[in-house]
């Protein structure tokens, strides 16, 4: 079992190219026909969930396709961050790194990452950095390919050509619930969406429309992407206020002695005075 898992997890990585010239690559296959079906319907997901985020500050980690992902939030200041150093800012507002984001601590409300952590070298730095950016009762939206769909049969296909998005790491929904678990995160929703087999041919694509109905009913968790919605948890600490009982004496013991510091009163001793002889006694 675990000479499989690191087959999976990390012999099919290697193939990948470096980062961030894998981001490139992830960015020109959003292009393609069947990238920018998956960009739309992306789209629709955060459409659904971010207007129900709210808060001053919200972030996408990362450019994937020509959707503005943050359209349908709320919130009044929005930024996006890319990894590509050589374009110029268009939409994003900064080069960064997903593990090294240039964020001040607790200073977050919603942070969005779409497929930063199947890229990514050091996935459980990046979901460290963003439980770091966010503020208390902060919320993370995460969109990440599910390996249990028609997406692996392209992956067992392009082994070792690394071709993006399939040489990338699929993490199972089950992994990243333990992941931000450990990190302090609750789940607060799960989704899966896209369901026909990532074909380029625009045709085909439509005439497979039933398998993305018929799947979307019956079996849920095959499709080829979900999106994760995680609160940062806050622990709130209850004083416990002190009682005091008075101590009772048990009737027969020795009762406690005075403490020395206060004083204790000793009784007036008796100065006798000679007594005056009468002169008729004398």
């Amino acid at each position: 079992m675990e000479k499989s898992r690191s087959f999976w997890d990390k012999g099919l990585f290697k193939g990948c190219p470096p980062f961030p010239k894998v981001w490139n690559c992830l960015r020109e296959w959003y292009a393609s026909a069947f990238g920018q079906h998956l960009d739309k319907l992306e789209q629709q997901q955060l459409d659904e969930i971010l207007p129900n985020l709210f808060g001053y500050h919200i972030g996408q980690i990362g450019l994937t396709g020509e959707q503005n992902l943050l359209r349908s939030s709320r919130i009044s200041h929005h930024f996006v961050t890319d990894f590509l150093a050589d374009e110029p800012l268009n939409r994003a507002g900064c080069k960064t790194l997903p593990d090294l984001l240039p964020l001040a601590s607790d200073s977050v409300d919603v942070l969005v990452l779409p497929h930063v952590l199947e890229f990514s070298s050091a996935p459980h730095d990046v979901l460290r950095e963003v439980e770091r950016a966010l503020i208390a009762e902060g919320h993370v939206v995460i969109l990440a390919f599910n390996p249990f769909s028609f997406f692996s049969l392209w992956r067992i296909f392009y082994m070792g050509r690394r071709k993006v998005p399939w040489c990338g790491r699929y993490f199972s929904i089950a992994r990243l619930k333990d992941w931000l678990a450990l990190l302090g995160f609750d789940v607060v929703m799960t989704h899966y969406y896209c369901y026909r087999p990532p074909i380029q041919h625009k045709g085909v694509m439509q005439r497979l429309h039933f398998i993305e109905v018929v799947f979307s009913k019956l079996l849920r968790i095959f499709g080829g992407g979900y999106v994760i919605v995680a609160r940062k948890r806050t622990v709130t600490l209850t004083p416990i206020r002190t009682r005091w009982h008075a101590k009772k004496v048990v009737p027969g013991l020795v009762e406690p002695m005075v403490p020395h510091d206060h004083k204790v009163k000793l009784p007036k001793k008796r100065i006798l005075e000679p007594k005056l002889k009468n002169k008729n006694n004398e």
